[in-house]
């Protein structure tokens, strides 16, 4: 029996260092937060975490690195005290931030992945209904009306045509490449 679920693509990502883990998502949301929250505590309360495993993190961080991610401000009885991250800190956080958006961007885009099932590199894709076939010698053209509505016109091998079994009538989907027009059925 096939499964009615539909699985997901799903991701984690970490940055190491000379092989050593460094930063995944829970140190991102430690270094987001402490920018955030200008504190090491606020920070660690925010997240539900306790202070102590906060500067742990933050510890082990700096050792791998050998450079410090936070600056920090003793404070006392009248306040004062917090934390910043240090360029190198906010530069660690920029390139994590950076790269989980572009891998969630690719994960999102299902026109991409329904394209990368066809085994094409094509990802402009209009859906039609095929209006007119002509074939001439050894290609076909191939008169589609996308629902924008327009008519794209596709020049295709007459073999494509043939092994696509393409006729009048046919819903279609036309896959725009800079130099071409193909289809998929």
């Amino acid at each position: 029996m096939v499964s009615q679920k539909k699985p997901k693509l799903s991701f984690k990502i970490w940055l190491e260092c000379e092989g050593k883990p460094l930063l995944g998502k829970g140190g991102a949301e430690i270094l987001s937060s402490i920018r955030n929250e200008e504190s090491i505590s606020k920070a660690a309360k925010a997240l539900g975490m306790s202070y102590r495993y906060v500067w742990g993190y933050i510890q082990d961080i700096q050792k791998t690195l050998n450079e410090p991610v936070l600056e920090t401000f003793k404070g006392g009885k009248s306040g004062g005290g917090g934390a910043t991250l240090t360029e190198c800190g906010a530069s660690l956080l920029d390139r994590y931030e950076r790269l989980e958006r572009h891998l969630r961007e690719v994960l999102s885009d299902t026109v991409y992945w329904e394209v990368e099932s066809l085994k094409i590199s094509a990802r402009n894709r209009l859906k039609g209904k095929v209006v007119a076939v002509e074939k001439d010698g050894t290609t076909a053209k191939v008169k589609i009306e996308v629902t924008v509505p327009a008519v794209v016109t596709a020049i295709i091998t007459r073999e494509a045509l043939e092994d696509l079994n393409v006729k009048v009538g046919d819903n279609v989907e036309a896959i725009v490449k800079a130099t071409e027009v193909m289809i998929a059925k």
